[in-house]
Order: structure tokens, then C-alpha cells, then sequence
């Protein structure tokens, strides 16, 4: 009995490690961005980056394939304040600690939350985690995955079909020394 508890202490100490080991994130940080082409449609306060897109804020960084940068018509040291992006196509989102990817991504800076769906996966050392959707509090360093997803009318469709509705990984297990029988008496 005393075994069976100690197992599922360890169990439940190493699901609990990724999230713990999170570090708080800058999310008013400067925001860089770098893209192949840029579309600014200030009518509608937002500008289109497509091909190669990388955004960077402090140590994180956000590629894709697309963004979708959404700002406030107010003005900030001489920039528009932005207050959301919409990434899709192979989003990863990298930071020193760890990394997660997916088919599409929103960052909402006001909230400080990132929503990854479609795919999910994140990656710390060698630990795992798929699921449907990952949110990330940025002010908390807490992520959540859950097995829904985004899904398509067919799987030759645009969706990302989640695999299950289950949240499955694998967490590492600290190495240790081969035990050595007891000697006989």
C-alpha cells in the first residue's frame, strides 16, 4: 500500500512539474515582428503578416505562417497599441523553458492569455503533452490543456480532428542508480 501511494505522489508531483516550472512572462514588453509581406489595413486597425511570420516579446517567440495583427486606435510612444494576434499555420510558440505548437493561435494581449488549438502539443525537457487546446496564462505561467480541438466537416477538410478528446503525454522519469540486492546473511 505504502508503494501504490508513493507511485502516485510521484504521479501527480511530475504532472504538476510543467506547469510549476513556468516563468512569468513580460506581456508589456516591446513586440518586434519580421514577415516576407505586410499589409496594413488601417481602416479596419490591423495589419496582415504573411510567409515566415516571427514575433518576438521579451524572451518569447511566436511563428507562423499568418498573423493577423489587431490594434486600438490609440497611439503609444509613437505606436499603435496592440491588443491581439492571430496566427495560423504551423504557430509555435517557443520560450526559454519550453515549447508548444498547433495549427492556430491567439494571443490576447489585454488578457495576457495565449489560446493554441488544433494539434496541440508542448514540449519542456523531455516531457510531453498533446491535447485539442492549450491556454497559456501569461501573468501566471499556468497552461491548461483539454482534449477538445478544432474539427472540420470531413478529415480532408480544413479542421484538425483532436485525437479522442484525450490529453495524453509522457513525463520523464528522473534516473537512478540500479539497486543492489541486499547481501545474504
Amino acid at each position: 500500500m505504502t508503494r501504490l501511494f508513493f507511485l502516485a505522489a510521484t504521479a501527480l508531483a511530475l504532472a504538476a512539474a510543467p506547469a510549476a516550472a513556468q516563468t512569468r512572462h513580460d506581456s508589456s514588453a516591446p513586440i518586434d515582428f519580421s514577415s516576407d509581406h505586410i499589409e496594413l489595413q488601417d481602416r479596419a486597425n490591423r495589419v496582415l503578416l504573411t510567409g515566415n511570420v516571427r514575433i518576438t516579446q521579451a524572451e518569447m517567440t511566436l511563428t507562423a505562417a499568418r498573423m493577423t495583427v489587431t490594434y486600438t486606435g490609440q497611439i503609444a510612444n509613437g505606436s499603435p497599441q496592440v491588443s491581439r494576434l492571430d496566427a495560423s499555420g504551423g504557430v509555435t510558440v517557443s520560450r526559454p523553458d519550453q515549447t508548444a505548437r498547433s495549427s492556430y493561435a491567439v494571443y490576447d494581449l489585454n488578457r495576457r492569455v495565449i489560446t493554441m488549438v488544433g494539434g496541440v502539443t508542448l514540449k519542456q525537457g523531455a516531457n510531453n503533452v498533446s491535447g485539442g487546446r492549450l491556454s497559456i496564462n501569461l501573468d501566471t505561467g499556468r497552461a491548461t490543456i483539454d482534449g477538445s480541438g478544432v474539427s472540420g466537416g470531413s478529415t480532408g477538410g480544413t479542421g484538425v480532428q483532436s485525437s479522442g478528446g484525450r490529453v495524453t503525454g509522457r513525463f520523464s522519469v528522473p534516473q537512478r542508480g540500479t539497486a543492489t540486492p541486499a547481501p545474504k546473511q
